[in-house]
């Protein structure tokens, strides 16, 4: 099991979960002109709550994540819902090559800061879009550290503006940042801090 399989359980049982999603999805929906014919992926899916919460909006959501138990969760609550639009497939997109379609959009909501190799990710998110599709990003700005803590080997949020260069070289345009959110975390016995989470959202050229 992963770390993520083991959250799995308890994952939509915390609140700011769930209040963190709804934000990040009032973004995309303000900012991204959704239609209902398009395609879209979550990357990194978990629980699957920000596509729940813009499926209305979108032909299919394709929910993808390394984690089996996160799978099993999202898969039983598009049971539970009936949500004919979602669907869940375990899949390793750091590992795998996608051979099975292309989006209109791409999202994902605080994993990036997991991914090793970001270069590589952003280039898998082009190849995998429409022309014209977009990718909406939320993740952490740049933090000292004391979100995860010791021992993460992970990427301690994003500077904005290396962010959104790394974005433009693999062929990205209209790069746009926002603040999207902003956790109120307990980092020790006796300090809570805020970490901020912003929205990034680009586009693919047309040609």
């Amino acid at each position: 099991m992963n770390e993520f399989d083991n959250k799995a359980n308890g994952w939509d049982l915390n609140p700011m979960h769930l209040e963190r999603a709804e934000s990040i999805a009032r973004h995309v929906v303000g900012k991204i002109p959704l239609q209902p014919w398009m395609i879209a992926l979550e990357f990194g899916a978990g629980t699957g709550l920000t596509s729940f919460l813009i499926k209305d909006h979108l032909k299919e959501i394709t929910m993808m994540d390394s984690s089996s138990e996160m799978v099993r969760i999202m898969t039983e609550k598009i049971e539970a819902a009936q949500a004919n639009n979602l669907k869940a497939i375990c899949f390793d997109l750091e590992k795998h090559d996608w051979h099975n379609g292309k989006f209109d959009l791409i999202l994902s909501q605080m994993v990036l800061h997991h991914v090793d190799d970001i270069d590589s990710i952003i280039k898998k998110f082009y190849m995998m879009l429409n022309p014209g599709g977009y990718i909406a990003v939320a993740d952490l700005l740049s933090e000292d550290g004391s979100f995860h803590g010791p021992g993460f080997t992970g990427h301690n949020g994003f500077d904005m503006q290396e962010l959104s260069a790394l974005i433009s070289k693999h062929g990205f345009i209209d790069i746009n940042s926002d603040q999207c959110f902003v956790i109120n975390k307990k980092t020790s016995d006796t300090e809570i801090k805020q970490f901020d989470v912003f929205l990034l959202i680009a586009n693919r050229r047309l040609i």
